[in-house]
């Protein structure tokens, strides 16, 4: 286990796409969708980016990654974290599931989010990630609402039916 560095950013693009395009069929070409996600990883594993990335490997590469993106909260006058955590692009090869990989990874993450002093974290679990978190601690929210404004969401549903887009069309109307 370790924190993914710029050098990384080519397996870890290869990696969202696996994971990604075994939800659902692609919309884009493999290749350009490699060198667009490559080109947004690289700087986002740079030291003093606001994310961070760690990976499981093997002698044969790697087999497993998490992601960390930090929301900063507005500056508060009160004693209060002022970031949350965004938990992303949770990942591990089908072969080594079962394994200990995934909770290494969470504890790696979720550890540093504790070391930071970050107020939540937050993430929008797979049906089949669901258990693996749940496990973990983490439950729904008490105090956070979401608002579909573009696209469908996730391939999977996360909240009750109805789009947000269309009742602010309304609103609009």
């Amino acid at each position: 286990m370790r924190t993914a560095t710029p050098g990384d950013a080519a397996a870890l693009a290869r990696l969202r796409y696996e994971f990604r395009a075994s939800l659902g069929a692609p919309d884009e070409e493999e290749a350009a969708f490699l060198e667009r996600c490559i080109a947004w990883m690289t700087p986002r594993l740079e030291p003093e980016a606001r994310w961070r990335a760690w990976v499981a490997e093997t002698s044969h590469g790697i087999i497993g990654a998490v992601w960390i993106g930090l929301i900063e909260k507005i500056p508060n006058p009160i004693a209060e974290p002022e970031e949350h955590g965004y938990l992303t692009n949770f990942y591990v090869r089908s072969e080594v599931r079962g394994t200990g990989v995934g909770t290494a990874l969470l504890d790696a993450a979720v550890g540093w989010c504790t070391e930071r002093g970050v107020h939540a974290v937050m993430l929008w679990p797979t049906q089949r990630s669901r258990p693996l978190y749940e496990r973990y601690g983490f439950a729904p929210p008490a105090a956070l609402m979401e608002l579909i404004v573009a696209g469908d969401g996730a391939p999977w549903p996360t909240t009750p039916p109805g789009n947000g887009a269309s009742v602010l069309a309304k609103r609009r109307g």
